[in-house]
C-alpha cells in the first residue's frame, strides 16, 4: 500500500521520494501513521494526501461530506464516543454493504467493529478529517442535543478541575475521551467555525447561559446552557486563555490557539463582570482563511481600476475607513498581495496580525509597550518601500505617517470613520495641519459589508416604491422590475443570506478635495462637492448591488444609515 501511495504522491509532484522515505522513517520512529507524518511535518495538503491513499487503495475519496446523510442504523448502533474517537461515521450504503467515511487509512479496526455493530459489511471511502468530523457532529447532534449529552455525563464531578485542564494548542475536533465540559466547549467552537461565526458570545441571563454566533455580521442565539454549568464553561474558557479564573470582578483579556483538524485558528478572549456572571466574547481568527485578491472584493470595474492605479503610487498615505468588523484589513492584504514583489520591501503594523504574508515583514505590537507609533518610527530605519500601519488612533501616529508619505514612502492604514471625506477631516481633527493632509493623502476608501443572498434559496418580487426611494432606486432601474431575495433553506440557516461581498466609497484627493480642505469646509461639504463630480456612494454602490441581485434593500439601508446625512448647504451636516 505504502508504495502504492508513494508512487502516486511523486507521480503528482506533492513529495519527492527522498522526503517520503524520511517521513516514513519518522511515522515508524513516532508511531505516527504515515498520513498523519505525510500532513503535520511534511506539510502536503490533507486532501492530496487522502486522494493519494484512495487511489493506492482503490477506495473512493470524497472532499466535501456536507449534503451526506448518515444512515439510521448507524446512528442506533455505533456510541457517539466511539465514533468521534475513530473519526468514522457511515455516509450512504452499495447493495448491502454500509460506506463508512474515515479520515484514517490504517485504521482497520474502526471499520471491523462498525461491521460487526451494523451486522452488515462496510467500505471504506475516504474524506478530510474535518468534513468527518463535522458529519458525526451535525448528525448525532440532531438526534440529541450537545447540551443534554455532556449534561448526562457530569453528574458529580468536579466542574472546576475538569475545566481547568488545557493544553497548548487543543484541537476542538478531538472530543473523545475529554471531561465533559471540556467537551462541551470544544463543540460550542467546532460548530460556530462550521457555521462560520467570527465571534462567540457566552451571556449569562438570570437563569440561563446564552451561546450566541455573529455570523456574516449578524448575532444569533444558538445554544442554551443551564445556570448550574455557567461557571464551569466560563472557568474553561478562561482558563484557556490564561486568564485568572478566580478573578470575577475585574475585566480580563486573554489569547488562545486552537486546532479544527489542520487548521490553526487563534482566539481573542474578553470578560467583563455583569450582574448575573461573567460575559465572555470570544473573536476567532482562523489562520488558514485564504486571502482575497482585489478583483474578489466586490469593487465595482471602474472604482477596481482606479484603486489599482492609486495603490502603485511611489508615496502617499491610501487610507481605509469604516467600523469595526468592516473588512478594512482584509482590502489592505488585498492590496499588498498586489504590491507583494522582490523589489519591494513591505513591512507591517498590525494589532493583531491576523493573516501570514509570505515575503512581507510583519510586527506584532503590544509587546512591552510597543505602539503603532514607536513600531512606525523604527520601520522607518528598515528602508521600507511600502509600510502597513493597522490603525492611525493618535496624533503621534498619523504625524509620522505624513512625515513618511512625504519622504517616499507608501503607507496604508485604516481609521474609523462613516465615510471617505470624514477621514480627511479626523486627521485635521487629531491634529495633523490641513497643508500636510493635502500633500500627503493619495486616497481614501470607505467600505462596509453587506450579506449576500443565499443562491440556493433566492426568489424574485417587486418592491414597494418607497423602498426603492429610500436607496434613490426606481422600477425603470429594475431588470424585469424585479429584485432578489433569500427565502431561507437549510444551506444559509433560514437566513436568507451566504456569505457577504463589499460596499465601496473611493474618495481621490484631487484639486477640489484640497482646496475645500485647505479652507477647512467640513466633510459634508465636501462629500457634497464629490459627489456632484461623480463620486460613488456606499449607498449608490448597495443600489448597484440590489440591482445586480447581489444583496438585498433591507441590508444596504442597514449598512447605510449614515449615508444619508446630507450637506445642508452651509457646511453644517442635518
Amino acid at each position: 500500500m505504502e508504495t502504492g501511495v508513494e508512487r502516486v504522491m511523486i507521480s503528482e509532484g506533492l513529495i519527492d521520494g527522498k522526503r517520503f522515505d524520511e517521513l516514513r522513517r519518522f511515522a515508524d520512529d513516532t508511531g505516527l501513521t504515515l498520513k498523519q507524518a505525510l500532513v503535520e511535518q511534511g506539510g502536503v495538503d490533507e486532501s492530496a494526501v487522502l486522494r493519494a491513499f484512495a487511489a493506492a487503495l482503490g477506495v473512493d475519496f470524497q472532499a466535501d461530506l456536507s449534503r451526506s446523510m448518515v444512515p439510521q442504523a448507524f446512528l442506533d448502533e455505533v456510541p457517539v464516543a466511539f465514533a468521534r474517537e475513530h473519526n468514522c461515521v457511515a455516509v450512504g450504503r452499495h447493495s448491502a454493504a454500509y460506506l463508512v467515511a474515515t479520515s484514517d487509512p490504517a485504521d482497520i479496526f474502526a471499520l471491523d467493529n462498525v461491521a460487526l455493530r451494523l451486522s452488515a459489511p462496510v467500505m471504506a471511502v475516504l474524506a478530510p478529517r474535518g468534513e468527518v468530523a463535522s458529519l458525526i457532529d451535525r448528525a448525532f447532534h440532531e438526534k440529541r442535543g450537545i447540551v443534554e449529552e455532556a449534561m448526562d455525563e457530569l453528574g458529580d464531578e468536579g466542574l472546576i478541575d475538569s475545566a481547568a485542564r488545557v493544553s497548548r494548542s487543543e484541537d476542538v475536533l478531538d472530543v473523545a475521551r475529554k471531561p465533559p465540559i471540556i467537551r462541551l466547549v470544544n463543540l460550542i467552537l467546532s460548530r460556530a467555525l462550521r457555521q462560520r461565526a467570527s465571534d462567540i458570545h457566552l451571556q449569562p441571563d438570570e437563569d440561563r447561559l446564552q451561546v450566541r454566533y455573529r455570523i456574516d455580521g449578524v448575532l444569533y442565539d444558538r445554544i442554551l446552557i443551564p445556570k448550574s454549568v455557567q461557571d464551569a464553561v466560563i472557568s474553561r474558557v478562561k482558563v484557556m486563555g490564561r486568564m485568572d479564573i478566580a478573578e470575577k470582578r475585574l475585566p480580563q483579556d486573554g489569547r488562545a490557539s486552537i486546532k479544527v483538524a489542520d487548521r490553526e485558528v487563534d482566539l481573542r478572549i474578553s470578560s467583563v463582570p455583569t450582574e448575573f456572571g461573567e460575559r465572555i466574547v470570544l473573536r476567532l481568527l482562523d489562520k488558514g482563511s485564504r486571502l482575497y485578491t482585489l478583483e474578489e472584493l466586490g469593487l465595482p470595474e471602474r472604482q477596481e481600476s482606479r484603486f489599482q492605479k492609486l495603490i502603485e503610487f511611489s508615496h502617499g498615505i491610501m487610507l481605509v475607513t469604516g467600523p469595526t468588523g468592516s473588512g478594512k484589513t482584509t482590502t489592505l492584504y488585498a492590496a499588498l498581495q498586489r504590491l507583494n514583489r522582490a523589489e519591494k520591501n513591505i513591512i507591517t503594523i498590525e494589532d493583531p496580525i491576523e493573516y501570514q504574508l509570505r515575503g512581507v515583514s510583519q510586527i506584532q505590537i503590544g509587546g512591552k509597550g510597543l505602539t503603532f507609533a514607536m513600531g512606525l518610527r523604527h520601520v522607518l530605519r528598515q528602508d521600507p518601500d511600502v509600510i502597513m500601519v493597522g490603525e492611525i488612533r493618535d496624533e503621534e501616529t498619523a504625524k509620522i505617517a505624513v512625515q513618511a508619505a512625504l519622504t517616499g514612502h507608501l503607507v496604508f492604514s485604516t481609521l474609523h470613520t462613516n465615510d471617505a471625506p470624514g477621514a480627511i477631516t479626523r486627521l485635521l481633527d487629531i491634529g495633523v495641519e490641513p497643508y500636510l493632509v493635502a500633500s500627503s493623502v493619495v486616497a481614501v476608501m470607505a467600505q462596509r459589508l453587506v450579506r449576500v443572498t443565499c443562491p440556493h434559496c433566492r426568489e424574485p418580487y417587486t418592491p414597494e416604491d418607497e423602498a426603492l426611494a429610500e436607496i434613490s432606486l426606481t422600477k425603470a432601474d429594475l431588470p424585469e422590475g424585479v429584485v432578489w431575495r433569500g427565502a431561507g433553506c437549510e444551506e444559509c440557516m433560514q437566513t436568507g443570506y451566504l456569505g457577504r461581498t463589499g460596499i465601496y466609497e473611493l474618495l481621490a484627493m484631487d484639486e477640489a478635495v484640497r482646496s475645500s480642505l485647505l479652507d477647512r469646509k467640513s466633510a459634508s461639504v465636501i462629500k457634497a462637492n464629490a459627489v456632484k463630480r461623480g463620486l460613488v456612494t456606499l449607498r449608490a454602490d448597495g443600489a448597484a448591488k440590489v440591482v445586480k441581485g447581489v444583496t438585498t434593500i433591507e441590508e444596504v439601508l442597514r449598512q447605510t444609515q449614515t449615508d444619508s446625512l446630507e450637506s445642508t448647504g452651509d457646511g453644517a451636516a442635518i
